[in-house]
C-alpha cells in the first residue's frame, strides 16, 4: 500500500542535514533540481492504494537504484553505504535515525514494479524537458551512435564465470587472513553450474561466519558481487549465458558478447534519445527512432551528425523527407539495394566487412568490375563455409554442397551526387568534428557508471540499467551548465 505516504518527516534531528550538507552537494543539488513525483504517478498502479502494509516509498526505491548508476555500486554495498552517508539518507529522503531497507527489495522492485514500464523514455525525456525549461538545449543539432555493453555472464561459460568472482574472494581473504587457507571447500571437479553454484555458496559462508575479515572493505566488496551473482541465478533460474545477449564485432579482429545502446545526444552533450538492443544489431536502423523520440522529448532537430554507419539510402532518403541534414560520409558498401534479396546482411562500418543474419563477419572483401566504372563494379563478400555448413539459419541463405558463401553489392556512387557534393563542403567538414563529444559521452556512461558491463541478465535489465545511468549523466551534465 502506498497511500498517505507522501507526508513531512517531522524527526528533530532533520536540522542536522543543512549543517553537515554543503549547498554544491551533487545529490543535494539534484533533490532541489528534479521533482520526483512523477515516478510516483508512474507506478501507483503496480501498488494497492488502500489495503495491505505499507510498502517503501516508490521515489525512495528509485532513489537506490539512481544512486547505484552514479556511484557503480552493488545492491548489498549501496544499502550499506546508505546507513552512515547522510548525504544518501538526505537524498532518499529518510530521517537521520531512519533504517534502510534490505537490499533484496530492490531486486524485487526491479523486476516487479518497473515492468512493463518504459523507464528509458521516461527518464529521458524528463531530464530533456528539465534542460529546455532551464534553457540549456538551444541547438537544433543531434549527435548520434551506438556503444556497447558486455553481457554480465560471459559467451565462453557461466562457470567460469562464477569460479572467477570466488577467487577473487579468496584471494582478498588471503591477503589478509593466511590463517584461511585450506579452510574453503574442494572445488568441484565437475562442468554443472549448479555444482559451481553450490560451492560458491559454501565460499560465502565460510568467509562470514570463519572469518575476521569479512567486513573489511577489499573482502565485502568482492563477497558481496559473488552474492549478487548467485541471487541472480536463483531468480533466473537459468545455469547458462544470457539468453538475450549477442555476438557484435566493434573491428575485423574483435568481438564482444552483450547489447547495444543507440544513443543521440544534442549539441549540449544532452542525452536526447536511447534504444538498447541486443549487441549484433546494425547502428544505422536506428536513426529514424533516435530522430523520433529525440523530437519527441520536445527537441527541434534541424542536423543530425553520424558516422558512414547511418549514410545508408533509406536514411538519406528519410533526412530529405523530415527536411533535416545528415552528417553522415558516404561508404560506398552501404549504397547497394538489398531490398529484393531474402536474405539481408548487415554492413558492420567499424569491421568494414558485411556480417550474416546469424552474426557471422565475412572473412574477406574483393572488388569485381572494371576499374574507373563505378557503376559496373561490385564489392564481393566471402564467409567461411564451414560456419555455413552447419548454421542453424542456413536454409534459404546457403545452398546444400556448395564450396563457398559469398555476398555481393552493386556500388553505385552516383545516386548520392548530393552526399558526395555536401561532404566536400566546409560545412559538413566543420560540423563533422562534433561527433568526437558523443564518443567521449559514451565513455563517460561506461567508466564512472559501470555501463561497460551488464549488472543483471537479460534485455529488461539492461534497459533499467540504461535508463538509471542515462538519467545520471543527463542529471550531472545539466547541473554542470547550470553552475557554469
Amino acid at each position: 500500500m502506498i497511500s498517505k505516504q507522501e507526508t513531512l518527516n517531522l524527526s528533530p534531528y532533520m536540522a542536522l542535514y543543512e549543517l553537515i550538507i554543503p549547498k554544491e552537494n551533487m545529490l543535494r543539488q539534484i533533490n532541489e533540481l528534479v521533482d520526483f513525483s512523477f515516478i510516483l504517478d508512474e507506478l501507483k498502479s503496480k501498488y494497492c492504494l488502500d489495503n495491505g502494509r505499507n510498502a517503501i516509498p516508490p521515489i525512495r526505491m528509485f532513489k537506490y537504484l539512481l544512486l547505484k548508476a552514479i556511484h557503480d555500486l552493488s545492491d548489498a554495498d549501496l544499502v550499506e553505504r546508505s546507513k552512515y552517508d547522510m548525504s544518501f539518507k538526505y537524498f532518499l529522503d529518510m530521517t537521520p535515525e531512519e533504517n534502510v531497507i534490505d537490499s533484496s527489495s530492490l531486486t524485487k522492485f526491479r523486476r516487479l514494479r518497473l515492468q512493463d514500464m518504459n523507464l528509458l523514455d521516461l527518464l529521458i525525456g524528463k531530464t530533456v524537458e528539465i534542460a529546455l525549461e532551464k534553457g540549456l538545449i538551444t541547438s537544433k543539432t543531434i549527435i548520434v551512435d551506438a556503444t556497447h555493453t558486455k553481457a554480465r555472464y560471459n559467451q565462453k561459460s557461466p562457470k567460469e564465470f562464477l569460479q572467477k568472482k570466488s577467487k577473487n574472494v579468496r584471494k582478498a581473504v588471503y591477503q589478509l587472513d593466511e590463517n584461511m587457507k585450506g579452510r574453503f571447500p574442494i572445488k568441484p571437479t565437475s562442468n554443472e553450474v549448479s555444482e559451481e553454484l553450490n560451492y560458491c555458496r559454501q565460499v560465502v559462508q565460510v568467509v562470514e561466519t570463519q572469518s575476521k575479515v569479512a567486513q573489511l572493505p577489499a573482502v565485502k566488496e568482492k563477497l558481496n558481487v559473488l552474492k549478487e551473482l548467485i541471487d541472480d541465478y536463483n531468480v533466473q533460474m537459468s545455469y547458462s549465458s544470457d539468453p538475450d545477449a549477442r555476438v557484435g564485432h566493434k573491428s575485423v579482429d574483435s568481438s564482444f558478447f552483450g547489447f547495444k545502446t543507440h544513443i543521440a545526444m544534442s549539441d549540449e552533450r544532452i542525452i536526447t534519445a536511447a534504444i538498447v538492443t541486443t549487441g549484433e544489431k546494425s547502428d544505422g536502423h536506428y536513426l529514424k527512432e533516435l530522430v523520433k523520440k529525440s523530437k519527441e522529448t520536445g527537441m527541434e532537430v534541424g542536423t543530425v551528425i553520424g558516422d558512414t554507419a547511418y549514410s545508408g539510402k533509406e536514411n538519406l532518403q528519410y533526412a530529405q523527407a523530415e527536411e533535416f541534414q545528415l552528417v553522415s560520409k558516404l561508404n560506398p558498401n552501404i549504397t547497394g539495394e538489398t531490398s529484393h534479396r531474402k536474405v539481408v546482411f548487415e554492413f558492420n562500418k567499424d569491421a568494414g566487412m558485411y556480417v550474416c543474419p546469424a552474426g557471422h563477419m565475412a572473412i574477406r572483401k574483393a572488388r569485381t568490375g572494371k576499374k574507373n566504372q563505378a557503376a559496373n563494379q561490385a564489392e564481393t563478400y566471402s564467409f567461411d563455409i564451414e560456419k555455413c555448413k552447419v548454421c542453424p539459419m542456413r536454409e534459404g541463405c546457403y545452398k546444400e554442397g556448395a564450396k563457398s558463401k559469398t555476398y555481393s553489392i552493386r556500388v553505385k556512387s552516383t545516386e548520392h551526387k548530393e552526399q558526395i557534393h555536401l561532404q566536400e563542403t566546409d560545412e559538413f567538414k566543420t560540423l563533422s568534428k562534433k561527433r568526437y563529444k558523443i564518443e567521449a559521452k559514451n565513455s563517460e556512461i561506461k567508466n564512472p557508471h559501470g555501463y561497460k558491463t551488464a549488472k543483471s541478465v537479460g534485455l529488461f535489465g539492461m534497459e533499467i540499467q540504461g535508463a538509471t545511468a542515462i538519467f545520471a549523466v543527463n542529471l550531472k551534465r545539466i547541473l554542470k551548465l547550470l553552475n557554469e
